[in-house]
């Protein structure tokens, strides 16, 4: 068995100055799965740009639009404190986006069970209308609705394990029944959600400030399973932020790579159960660059059944 590996060059391009959402991240997952030898195991694919008619399903078109006016040609530009574009920029959140559609495409095609979009911009803070938390479109629920929408599927479920909120996400697809979203993260901490009532396709499990893998073990178990179990997804996407680790200092859990070789596991085991093995993961975050290539690597070496 072989994972769909999905990415482009724009990806390497967008920058944003000193940021820890750098270009680095994706060579220091690329340098890690060559070093282990995991790479004999990866397909490789240059991500297509999204097509503009599935983009608008996920975004106002307006927005998308503000984003091509504003598109820099030289230098950056702020969208929000966090948040900049380069010349680049623009081109790479296309293709981040397209990789998800990519993905999709792949496991739906039977071309290959599972994939992985080593891409970034990351998605999962992009709302329907705004720009934050260095997103700029929603890739892993663009590749949602292009399951729902050209794939004919009935539930999808989005699993998200960052140590942020996937706010974007949830304001997206809140209300929506074909989709199922979950998200583990710590609170308090940006973007300070998640910790109140949602939409009832929304499992939102907050976790404290120190928590750990037994924390995140607990919380799938008591939270994702049995709703997973009930819903059946006919497809499984993951939110892969690799930031809750102990060696990032983005935040203040305590995981470590076991820990989302666990998580990784448990998912693969419902996608085996509903979903015919189907598993598409898009990256998020993750800044400790020894610690996001390590942890990549078990996250992989879990979709393709090793222990």
């Amino acid at each position: 068995m072989t994972i769909a590996y999905i990415t482009h060059p724009e990806c390497l391009q967008h920058e944003m100055g000193p940021h820890p959402e750098q270009p680095a991240r994706l060579n220091a997952i690329n340098d890690r799965l060559l070093a282990s030898g995991l790479d004999v195991a990866l397909r490789h694919y240059e991500a297509p740009a999204v097509e503009r008619d599935l983009l608008e399903r996920v975004h106002d078109n307006d927005y998308i639009q503000s984003l091509y006016l504003r598109s820099p040609t030289s230098g950056h530009i702020q969208l929000d404190e966090d948040t900049a574009m380069n010349p680049h920029t623009l081109s790479a959140a296309l293709h981040a986006a397209g990789a998800a559609q990519l993905g999709v495409d792949l496991v739906m095609s039977g071309a290959h069970s599972k994939a992985f979009c080593a891409v970034r911009p990351p998605g999962h803070h992009a709302e329907r209308a705004r720009a934050m938390g260095f997103c700029l479109f929603n890739n892993v629920v663009v590749g949602a609705y292009r399951a729902l929408r050209d794939h004919g599927l009935q539930r999808v479920a989005i699993l998200d394990f960052d140590v942020h909120h996937g706010n974007g996400t949830e304001n997206i697809v809140a209300g929506d029944e074909r989709i199922l979203f979950c998200s583990t993260f710590q609170h308090p901490l940006y973007p300070y959600s998640g910790s109140g009532p949602s939409a009832g396709n929304v499992v939102n499990t907050p976790l404290p400030t120190g928590s750990d893998g037994a924390a995140l073990r607990t919380a799938v178990e008591r939270d994702w399973l049995p709703r997973l179990a009930d819903f059946a997804p006919q497809l499984l996407l993951v939110s892969a932020g690799f930031d809750a680790h102990q060696a990032d200092d983005m935040a203040g859990l305590n995981f470590v790579d076991s820990d989302y070789a666990w998580v990784t596991r448990r998912l693969c085991e419902q996608a085996d159960a509903s979903a015919g093995g189907r598993l598409v993961s898009c990256l998020e975050g993750g800044y400790h660059l020894l610690a996001l290539g390590r942890c990549v690597e078990a996250h992989l070496k879990a979709m393709l059944g090793a222990t």
